[in-house]
């Protein structure tokens, strides 16, 4: 495995994928905010508004990364959200393993985007080499008339009509 991105622009396929990731992440954090509020007020503990808002401050946060991800500080921001929602695990444990699944992914994302993108260039740059030298080839045919056939192999190319008169 290739070096990880923590700081820069990533490719388009790279924040499509990362940004899927992270906002949906989101979803899950806002949901793990609710429980731990949910907790929280069910022994009484008076700190079940500081959960919740904790919980949906964070997943805004995580939101708004999905967009953020053209910014070369998007992926240290996607990087942080990871560490925090592992953290969320010291309120509600069960965040330990959506931390752990949300941070595979996200690690997924940049390694397969990265590789979709090189892949991407690869394509493209072998598309415009092809298509520069039938282009060259294809200027000296183009002025040529030709003429084109149907399908049973019959000229389709018109006569000029006589018209006596």
């Amino acid at each position: 495995m290739r070096s990880l991105t923590l700081y820069g622009v990533p490719g388009k396929m790279t924040r499509r994928l990362a940004g899927v990731v992270v906002g949906t992440q989101g979803l899950a954090v806002f949901f793990g905010g609710l429980v731990a509020r949910a907790l929280a007020s069910a022994t009484g503990s008076p700190a079940s508004g500081t959960f919740l808002l904790i919980g949906s401050l964070l997943a805004v946060l995580c939101i708004l990364d999905a967009g953020l991800l053209r910014r070369p500080w998007g992926i240290t921001l996607g990087w942080a959200l990871q560490l925090a929602t592992l953290a969320c695990a010291f309120i509600v444990p069960a965040m330990l393993v959506v931390g752990l699944l949300f941070g595979a992914l996200w690690v997924l994302a940049l390694v397969q985007g990265r590789a979709m993108d090189a892949h991407t260039k690869r394509v493209d740059a072998q598309w415009h080499e092809t298509h520069e030298l039938s282009g060259q080839s294809g200027r000296a045919t183009q002025s040529e008339p030709s003429g084109q056939s149907d399908p049973a192999g019959h000229s389709t190319q018109s006569e000029p009509s006589t018209q006596d008169g």
